[in-house]
């Protein structure tokens, strides 16, 4: 196929927002699209379900940053926003071997049974923290936050006692976490919050070192402790770095775009009670319809590639656009931006690719998908009559244009 003729690149704002109007405008350009990044650097963004979905498992397209070209060419800055999703080192921005031997060094953990065993601790976790939501509703007049209170702490929770990470360390990591993945965090504090994650990351694991359990963490540390090529330091700091953000930012972001989705279409809500469609079906229909990630960074073809008419040149940086595939009309149809928990799976198509797909697809989907269809259920039959605290208008979209939720979500508690 001939590939198009190059678009004018679409700025991406630092700064995020709601993406889905700029995504409609987008995807009605074409389903790839170039784009703008942080500091005029030039990328492209996959944003066709289609596309999304033989670009995601293109043989030629590599995770690793040597295939970067900006960056190879030191035209990245040390403060650069995104610096930290192309440099880490652990599986996301591994390949081949390298990230075949990674990723089964941690999957165990999150294989669907070990997930299961997690049953019983995360439905104790969730009933803990609808006690404090309620606590903190009757404190603030019916109305608590509801993505402080029950969002953030139970996939933070969840993730923290998998890698044995004290609580102490909670609230600095979840800080530190968020700094290093928004997308309008300035040189210095970028700088300054990788250096700070990193060191926490060495105080947990010097403590695992000495006092070692039955985490994850300290399997880690076995794992490097061996010698030979099964892990290095870099890739143990990194892999716990990649676990805990990842392991609750995108579980955070589920919670609270569902709960979000239900409070405004309560019919879709009146269709779970009557047993028409399940908490399931709530999570698989808010990762397509609000994914929790919206614009990932990155992948680069390590040759020219044309993907749907579209030339792609080796080196670029590439986001997966999940948010713009979610809703893109040539896959999910005319209604494809209508909220609706009972939409089939078109045949032979997957229903969405929110959690990724090939071999970088999510290692704990399992995890996340348990942890939110588990917080759903709890939360809505204890409180039947829950509802927004404020007007949908009222929400700040969260900062950065990574991530995709709300900043805060207010919920007024009725039993």
């Amino acid at each position: 196929m001939e590939a198009s003729p190059a678009r004018r690149p679409h700025r991406l704002d630092p700064a995020g927002g709601c993406p889905h109007a700029v995504n409609a405008r987008l995807l009605a350009r074409g389903a790839v699209t170039p784009v703008e990044l942080p500091g005029g650097i030039e990328g492209m963004a996959v944003l066709g379900h289609a596309a999304l979905k033989e670009f995601l498992q293109h043989p030629e397209v590599a995770k690793n940053q040597r295939h970067f070209t900006a960056l190879r060419e030191g035209r990245i800055a040390a403060g650069w926003p995104l610096l930290t999703f192309a440099t880490v080192q652990g599986m996301t921005t591994a390949d081949g071997d390298d990230h075949r031997r990674l990723r089964s060094l941690a999957g165990r953990a999150f294989t669907p049974r070990r997930v299961e065993e997690l049953r019983p601790r995360i439905e104790r976790l969730v009933a803990e923290l609808l006690d404090g939501l309620e606590r903190a509703a009757e404190a603030g007049g019916g109305v608590a936050d509801l993505r402080r209170h029950l969002a953030l702490p139970l996939p933070m929770s969840v993730i923290s006692e998998l890698l044995g990470v004290d609580v102490e360390f909670r609230d600095r990591l979840h800080h530190l976490s968020s700094v290093v993945v928004a997308t309008d965090t300035g040189p210095a504090d970028a700088v300054a919050a990788n250096r700070e994650l990193v060191a926490v990351l060495g105080e947990i694991v010097a403590a695992k070192a000495a006092r070692p359990g039955g985490d994850l963490t300290s399997a880690l540390i076995a794992a490097r402790d061996e010698g030979g090529d099964r892990l290095s330091h870099q890739e143990l700091i990194g892999t716990l770095l990649l676990m805990i953000v990842a392991g609750h930012e995108t579980t955070l972001n589920l919670i609270t775009n569902a709960v979000r989705a239900l409070c405004a279409h309560p019919g879709q809500l009146d269709l779970v009670r009557a047993g028409r469609a399940s908490w399931a079906d709530v999570v698989e229909e808010t990762l397509r319809w609000d994914s929790p990630v919206s614009y990932f960074p990155f992948r680069y073809p390590v040759r020219d590639i044309t993907v749907d008419g579209t030339l792609i040149p080796a080196g670029t940086p590439v986001l997966a656009g999940y948010s713009a595939a979610g809703r893109d009309p040539a896959a999910h149809g005319a209604d494809a931006g209508r909220f609706d928990v009972t939409r089939p799976a078109r045949p032979g198509s997957v229903r969405h690719l929110s959690l990724g797909h090939g071999t970088h697809y999510c290692l704990g989907a399992p995890l996340a998908r348990l942890e939110a269809t588990v917080a759903l259920e709890r939360l809505f039959t204890r409180f039947p009559g829950l509802g927004l605290g404020v007007p949908e208008a009222g929400l700040t979209p969260h900062a950065g244009f990574v991530g995709n939720s709300v900043h805060a979500l207010p919920v007024l508690l009725r039993r």
